[in-house]
């Protein structure tokens, strides 16, 4: 019988992110799944409310961390990575085309020559297909872009960790105007993810709660077949390319998408600091 991870949740209601601890019932070997860095824009601030609550429960439960896991680079929240990897260990792993969205955010965010957009900041890239073990568990990794050039989904035992790729039912699928997002490569990668069977688990990145219902952090392969709200009425690829694009076009950008990415795209550091010390965040005028 193949083995299945156990998986706590957690929701981050600031930006709508789901934090997720994958553990082998084996061993207790664990993967921590975009843990989320706690931002005061208004006053440039840090802190780690969100992190130390995933950091409790594995202190708590006498876990081991092996890994944690970026999905991709995300534009909606920072990571809170380095710190959980500081506070307990394991390799910091993300797609492997994580260097073709660095090289695009570093020209917009003009960053300093010294950045190096080949994903070094990263301890491990995955190619597409790639497997590896946390504990007992098989891990295998989907490349699946469209959101961005770089998304993957973690398929562990009967779940997967589908990133921004789909949402709830209810809410959908994920934009594609961010540089390199491209609509078709969405619609194929989630045939992909349709493609396993129905009773996978899916583990959601974000929920945003439409209608203010009760937060959903996980869905299934069969849901999202019969009720996906932006798949029921696109039959291909091109179709579902119209309604993306369209749909897209009338979005504001993420209120966090100017600290989130430049935070993200260095593996969750902040640019270096200054002459004085101190780390500053730039905000590109007329660009985004």
């Amino acid at each position: 019988m193949a083995l299945n991870p156990k998986v706590i949740s957690f929701f981050d209601d600031r930006t709508f992110t789901i934090t997720h601890i994958v553990t082998c019932p084996e061993t207790g070997a664990t993967a921590v799944i975009d843990p989320v860095l706690d931002y005061d824009a208004a006053a440039g601030r840090t802190f780690h409310n969100s992190a130390e609550a995933v950091i409790h429960q594995i202190g708590q439960d006498s876990l081991s961390v092996d890994w944690v896991l970026e999905t991709h680079v995300h534009a909606d929240h920072l990571t809170a990575a380095p710190f959980v990897k500081d506070s307990l260990g394991g390799r910091l792993g993300i797609g492997g085309k994580v260097g073709q969205v660095q090289a695009a955010f570093k020209k917009i965010f003009n960053a300093e020559e010294s950045f190096a957009t080949d994903g070094s900041q990263f301890d491990h890239l995955f190619a597409d297909g790639e497997e590896f073990k946390i504990g007992n568990l098989t891990a295998r990794v989907m490349h699946t872009p469209g959101h961005t050039p770089a998304c993957v989904t973690y398929v562990i035992g009967d779940a997967a960790f589908v990133g921004d790729t789909l949402f709830a039912p209810d809410y959908g699928t994920a934009r594609c105007d961010f540089p390199g997002g491209d609509a078709r490569q969405l619609y194929g990668s989630i045939q992909k993810i349709l493609a396993l069977p129905d009773e996978t688990r899916l583990f959601l990145c974000h929920d945003y709660m439409p209608g203010g219902r009760d937060v959903v952090m996980r869905t299934t392969v069969a849901a999202q077949k019969v009720a996906n709200v932006h798949l029921k009425d696109c039959k291909d690829a091109e179709a579902f390319a119209a309604m993306r694009n369209g749909r897209d076009a009338k979005l504001s950008m993420p209120a966090l998408i100017i600290p989130s990415v430049q935070v993200n795209m260095r593996g969750g550091a902040l640019p270096p600091a200054e002459d004085n010390g101190v780390s500053y965040l730039k905000t590109p005028i007329n660009i985004l």
